[in-house]
């Protein structure tokens, strides 16, 4: 997805890091975000203490100060997307990392994040899921938020998509969505209307929460 940077360690994390160059420890005089020990880490996540310093240090090459705003999210995952305009869907992504809700996401998000959408369960993957295109956080997806989501794939996906689509495209798609998930049809689909619809239509040993998403979006 993208990987930021983070100021030196702490001194916890010394011993993990082996060495620090003289520059590190200027740019330690003015650290301001520092990572928790990446024992914890990694007890807390399905990385390795060895990928877990791979991270931590693609992580700092991208980002001096330890944490990552949003305007500088959206400048990094638009690297990935330079055919499309990926600032409204990175703007839903960023929210989904920043789960304190602080308006930055830091090291410790951004592996969190990374630890479930690689290496999480079905069922942790599609609750990731569910709580990106979950907006505004109420439990519920609405009609309008999956419409907001699906415009701002297509606007990330760029014009250069085969076969071209149809203007009316993400509208069609979010009515086959909730025809399908929408069990009680009370407008809105649960979490756990979600989970189930996906884990019917996925292979449950390799299912994710896209191929889930593409499955019941086709006509």
């Amino acid at each position: 997805l993208c990987l930021i940077r983070i100021e030196p360690p702490s001194a916890q994390l010394d011993p993990i890091l082996h060495s620090k160059s003289i520059e590190d420890e200027m740019e330690l005089a003015t650290v301001r975000h520092r990572p928790e020990a990446l024992e914890l880490l990694e007890a807390q996540s399905r990385f390795t203490k060895k990928e877990l310093q791979i991270l931590y240090r693609g992580f700092k090459n991208e980002c001096p100060s330890g944490i990552v705003n949003e305007e500088a999210f959206k400048v990094i995952y638009s690297q990935f997307f330079p055919q499309g305009d990926s600032t409204t869907y990175a703007h839903f992504l960023f929210n989904a990392f920043d789960t304190d809700h602080s308006g930055s996401v830091s090291f410790e998000d951004f592996v969190m994040g990374l630890s479930i959408l690689l290496r999480g369960t079905v069922q942790e993957k599609l609750s990731w899921a569910f709580n990106l295109y979950d907006i505004n956080k109420d439990g519920y997806i609405t009609k309008e938020e999956m419409l907001d989501i699906m415009k701002a794939i297509y606007d990330m996906m760029g014009k250069c998509t085969y076969p071209v689509l149809k203007e009316d495209a993400p509208r069609q798609h979010v009515e086959t969505f909730f025809q399908k998930m929408d069990k009680n049809k009370d407008g809105v689909v649960t979490i756990d209307e979600f989970i189930e619809s996906c884990q019917k239509v996925s292979n449950l040993s390799s299912s994710s929460s896209l191929y889930c998403f593409s499955n019941l979006v086709k006509s």
